[in-house]
């Protein structure tokens, strides 16, 4: 094969519509844009969701629900990601875990669950700690510090 012999794959370029080059072409007079009307002008653009001056499909939908800003992200962490991802000895907290990058930054809590086995003997610092999990960390020698703080009511 030579470079003038290549050649682009079969149906990927077309041609581009050259607009209003007289009736002969098809795209005459209006350039495919129809008879008057915003739409027809130069310059038209169109917002997102706009629908012709319609009610908007997002404000015809009822709102429903509530979202508290205040709620703190609470993330779960398996025994099997314990066991994957530290040491005999180490301790298992939002700072070791942000540390190696298993939570995200805006994390503000974390559950540890009983889901996989746990290999190794950690400390684990947590704000919820499953039953099933508390069993298999203890089994294991750990220890478990419940770092839940008292809200002042």
């Amino acid at each position: 094969m030579k470079l003038n012999e290549l050649r682009p794959a079969e149906g990927s370029t077309q041609n581009r519509k050259r607009l209003g080059r007289g009736k002969g072409s098809g795209l005459g007079k209006t350039s495919g844009r129809g008879e008057k009307g915003q739409k027809s002008r130069s310059g038209y653009r169109s917002r997102r969701g706009f629908e012709g001056g319609q009610m908007p499909l997002v404000r015809r939908l009822p709102k429903r629900g509530f979202t508290n800003a205040l709620k703190e992200k609470t993330q779960e962490i398996t025994l099997s990601t314990i066991s994957s991802h530290f040491k005999e000895g180490e301790t298992v907290s939002i700072a070791t875990l942000s540390k190696k990058k298993i939570l995200s930054s805006h994390i503000e809590r974390i559950v540890v669950l009983a889901s996989g086995e746990l290999k190794v003997k950690v400390t684990v610092e947590a704000h919820r700690v499953t039953e099933g999990a508390r069993k298999a960390i203890l089994a294991k020698g750990g220890t478990i510090n419940d770092i839940r703080e008292t809200k002042a009511k």
